[in-house]
């Protein structure tokens, strides 16, 4: 079969509900008026790091199970508007959900409904290899249901990457995602020792590329066993909103990596994208489109002055 599909992106599909909050941590009170409101819409990890690659022009296609409700209706019009192809396994449980606090700095806290999810969620196994044989990549969101794909990934031989998101090193539900990755993606938020972990991943499993997201700090890259700091990129307008910021992240690094660019390269692409992202109200799902991300990555690289 002909690869018709760049990046083939598994689980992480839902909805989120947005609060505006005056401060994180959040004081108790009986009650809080909130402005400019709480809003709802459609877009969790797997969708945003789709909706990265889209907007840079690969050729992406998102299978997840969706729940026949208004949330699920809500994921299905993100897909069908912004022309990603989208297979939907159905999920009794409904749509996942979640409730994002965000902050006045643009920091969140993220609440999710995990009475979505049953021991016997999965992704049809003839359907994923089916896609698989027909896609370059595969990123694998850490949800249940996506844990079984694995092997099927892996016999398909499409390379993988994964995002273990605030991972603290030592839960052992991850590890089976980090192992079998060849390109993983992880936090610092919640590692005592990011480059341990780092290092610890590309012994025991397949990775040959680990990078670890600091926010503010930038990011590490760890590639032919060198760790490397990669800087913050400053973002193009005021921050609001970090949601998303690590799904464009892995979106900028894939679309160097299937480009053929080097690590560190690819890890620029992403820290732009990334950037981009925490400029954008967390009531919208939107990325940055390659001309905007080869633009920047240029004038960053010239030492050219920042245009806004």
């Amino acid at each position: 079969m002909t690869d018709d599909t760049d990046v083939l992106v598994l689980g992480g599909a839902g909805v989120d509900t947005i609060v505006q909050v005056p401060a994180l941590p959040l004081p108790f009170a009986d009650s809080y008026m909130i402005r400019p409101g709480i809003e709802t819409r459609a877009g969790q990890t797997g969708d945003f790091v789709a909706l990265g690659l889209s907007a840079l022009g690969l050729r992406t296609h998102h299978i997840d199970m969706i729940g026949d409700d208004h949330e699920g209706d809500l994921v299905r019009a993100l897909h069908r508007d912004r022309g990603i192809a989208l297979t939907e396994v159905p999920l009794p449980g409904g749509t996942k959900r979640a409730v994002n606090l965000v902050g006045p700095d643009g920091r969140r806290l993220s609440l999710y409904d995990d009475s979505r999810s049953r021991e016997a969620d999965r992704l049809p196994e003839d359907t994923v290899r089916a896609l698989a044989a027909r896609s370059r990549h595969a990123h694998v969101s850490i949800t249940y249901p996506c844990a079984f794909t694995l092997p099927a990934l892996r016999e398909a031989a499409v390379t993988i990457s994964t995002d273990l998101h605030n991972w603290d090193g030592d839960n052992p539900y991850h590890e089976p995602f980090a192992h079998a990755a060849d390109v993983v993606f992880v936090s610092a938020t919640a590692l005592a020792d990011p480059e341990r972990t780092m290092r610890r991943i590309v012994e025991r499993g397949r990775a040959q590329v680990v990078v670890a997201t600091a926010g503010a700090e930038g990011a590490y890259l760890l590639a032919g066993n060198e760790l490397t700091h990669i800087p913050a990129v400053s973002p193009p307008a005021a921050v609001v909103d970090s949601n998303g910021a690590g799904d464009a992240f892995a979106s900028g690094f894939l679309f160097g990596r299937l480009a053929g660019e080097p690590p560190l390269r690819c890890a620029l692409y992403g820290a732009v994208a990334g950037a981009h992202a925490c400029t954008v109200p967390s009531t919208r799902a939107d990325a940055i489109g390659r001309a905007a991300l080869l633009a920047r990555v240029a004038e960053l690289e010239s030492g050219a002055p920042v245009h806004r």
